[in-house]
């Protein structure tokens, strides 16, 4: 990469034109080429069905005997205010308690928490895993801490905020003996219960049900590398830990170790039981949640490129072609799209002549089919969203998605920039925001 950024630059002050030409050139044909893959996807998953489907009936119906020990891991950190709600949930997961082990691994810096916590767990079938300070000081290191004091035969992450499908361990159960050992990993579908908080809450449904209702059923499809979700991802204990579980310096952690599993030669399939999260619902918190997402996304992308031959040697082209398009393309589009945007502006402005040369005529025409034909593309499937969640009422928020693309090209500048400066910084983000600032602490549910 190195010598690649000194050639660039040679080149630059020799024949600066034939560079922008070049840069641009490249760049358009990445646009399409990660606009296509993305209606392949979509097309791939709507010709069958690729979630793991375990009916009601079916997951109660395995005897308690026969069900293994479920560790289920809930870092937390800064999190007072939630973690009464977070005993209610918990304690609706129809699981034997004997048969489940809930490990809450909280900061040592984090006192607040901790007594809220301890008050809360009281004489309860939870337990508190305090971590003890060191860098960095990040999710994945908690979850490798909490790893070390699992038991059970399956483990699983839930985020304190979380409300999981009461069934979903069991379901998981099911799933994964029905699949076989050559699956180790199943990523249910993530939603939100405050969607109707405001517009980004709005945006964000609709972008989490593209992502977990045709993008990943997608990548299932083609038999592909699944970047999973920071949460309700079910594994083999065991499987885990050989793999070195989880990357402590990634701020993505699950989205790596989903590249890692497919490297590995494990599979990942995708269940269908919803956990429903709190979509941010302020701008502030939003951009620090989704530029730590780019930059974990980045991070991982430049990872696994480390080594190219390798890499294409375990993943195959598809892949390959999964990490560069979808994996790395998703974050530099966000970053990208601010700097055309601004191009074309430009450009309708003053219709400066450097311009002119800089699209080169084949070029110029595939940049204008992505700005009319590929943005209308993303627009649909918002729209295509809409109706798989049936909810007509968020049509209008589908069709105002460019406004959400701002917000993300935010956040992508934001995450470029720390990529360089504070690669394995975890940025903070508040949860409980849907909670009324009045409301009075909640009553935790006897479990």
């Amino acid at each position: 990469m190195i010598v690649a950024i000194v050639l660039i630059g040679v080149v630059a002050v020799l024949r600066p034109m034939l560079v922008l030409q070049t840069v641009v050139a490249f760049v358009t044909i990445a646009y399409t080429a990660a606009l296509a893959f993305r209606v392949v996807l979509v097309y791939a998953a709507g010709r069958g069905q690729h979630q793991v489907r375990v009916s009601d009936e079916e997951a109660r119906a395995v005897p308690d005997a026969d069900l293994p020990v479920y560790t289920v891991l809930v870092p937390a950190y800064r999190e007072p205010d939630v973690i009464g709600l977070l005993m209610q949930h918990l304690g609706a997961i129809e699981y034997p308690r004997d048969k489940l082990e809930v490990i809450l691994l909280l900061e040592e810096d984090d006192r607040e928490t901790i007594a809220v916590a301890q008050a809360a767990l009281a004489g309860s079938w939870a337990q508190i895993l305090v971590v003890p300070e060191s860098q960095p000081k990040t999710k994945p290191k908690a979850c490798n801490v909490g790893l070390e004091r699992a038991t059970g035969e399956l483990v699983t992450i839930y985020d304190a905020e979380d409300i999981p499908d009461p069934l979903q361990l069991r379901r998981a159960v099911v799933a994964l003996r029905r699949l076989g050992p050559s699956y180790v990993c199943l990523q249910a579908e993530l939603s939100y219960f405050n969607v109707d908080q405001n517009r980004i809450t709005k945006w964000f449904a609709l972008e989490y049900a593209t992502w977990f209702r045709s993008l990943l059923p997608g990548l299932v499809a083609l038999r592909m590398p699944i970047p999973l979700g920071g949460t309700s991802n079910h594994f083999r204990t065991r499987e885990l830990r050989d793999l070195g579980a989880w990357d402590p310096y990634n701020v993505t952690e699950d989205a790596d170790l989903g590249i890692r599993l497919a490297r590995s030669g494990y599979r990942v399939g995708v269940l269908w039981s919803v956990t429903l999260e709190e979509a941010n619902s302020d701008f502030i918190n939003w951009i620090k949640q989704r530029s730590r997402w780019y930059k974990g996304y980045l991070m991982t992308w430049l990872v696994h490129l480390r080594s190219p031959r390798a890499t294409f040697r375990q993943l195959g082209w598809r892949g390959l072609l999964c990490l560069n398009l979808f994996v790395g393309g998703t974050p530099l589009a966000a970053l990208l799209n601010a700097v055309l945007w601004a191009t074309t502006l430009l450009w309708f402005l003053d219709r400066p002549a450097v311009l002119q040369e800089i699209f080169i005529a084949p070029y110029y025409y595939l940049g204008l089919f992505c700005l009319v034909f590929g943005n209308a593309t993303v627009i649909y499937l918002n729209v295509l969203s809409v109706r798989t969640m049936d909810r007509p009422d968020l049509l209008g928020t589908a069709l105002l998605s460019p406004g959400y693309w701002v917000m993300m090209s935010l956040a992508g500048a934001k995450a470029a920039w720390q990529l360089v400066f504070k690669p394995s910084y975890w940025e903070k983000t508040t949860h409980g925001l849907h909670l009324p600032k009045t409301a009075a602490a909640p009553e935790v549910a006897d479990v």
